[in-house]
């Protein structure tokens, strides 16, 4: 199951280091990073234990277990990986600022599971990401959250990397198929308009 959660996390980062597909000799070579992976880019004000306290609190039905870090070695990122397993078919993972321990993503990860049990673990999937969303969007009410995040999710349908931002706030969608489907959400800098 570890592997099976690094492989998941990893599946974000993966899609989100490259927008094209160069060939498979020099993708190593061309791929961009990310940008929640460059030195300069922005954090949320928050570590993950403090997230993790005040996101359960307003969420009892939708809890998220301690994170564990996740070996991630000859990661060259500087960035401390983790996630936290939510049932067999989901969880959350982050990256985090090396040093201050601030959250740079925060995403949800759902591997489809074939079957009667479809519907239900898709229903607690969309749960989890719209509590998300309105954990920093806190005028949305559960059914604007869930309807905001259908949108995204019928937007981002069989894209390896779509994002959309909305004020401080980027959504991003990775839908891989029947290998998973993940929702983030990362913080963007805002610059001063010129006068």
């Amino acid at each position: 199951m570890k592997k099976a959660i690094f492989t998941g996390l990893l599946l974000l980062i993966q899609t989100t280091a490259y927008a094209s597909k160069p060939s498979p000799q020099s993708r190593a070579e061309h791929m961009p990073t990310a940008p929640y992976l460059l030195a300069e880019s922005p954090t949320f004000d928050m570590t993950i234990g403090q997230f993790r306290e005040k996101y359960n609190a307003i969420n009892p039905a939708l809890q998220i277990a301690d994170y564990r870090a996740v070996d991630s070695r000859g990661d060259k990122s500087n960035l401390t990986r983790a996630a936290s397993k939510i049932n067999e078919n989901l969880y959350t993972s982050t990256a985090l600022e090396h040093g201050t321990g601030k959250i740079k993503t925060l995403q949800v990860t759902w591997l489809p599971v074939p079957g009667p049990d479809a519907q239900v673990a898709r229903d607690k999937a969309r749960a989890y990401m719209a509590a998300l969303m309105r954990f920093f969007e806190t005028n949305l009410d559960e059914e604007q959250s869930l309807k905001r995040l259908d949108e995204l999710l019928k937007k981002g349908k069989g894209s390896r990397y779509f994002t959309q931002t909305v004020g401080a706030l980027r959504y991003v969608v990775a839908d891989n198929g029947d290998k998973g489907l993940t929702f983030a959400v990362e913080p963007v800098k805002l610059s001063l308009a010129a006068d």
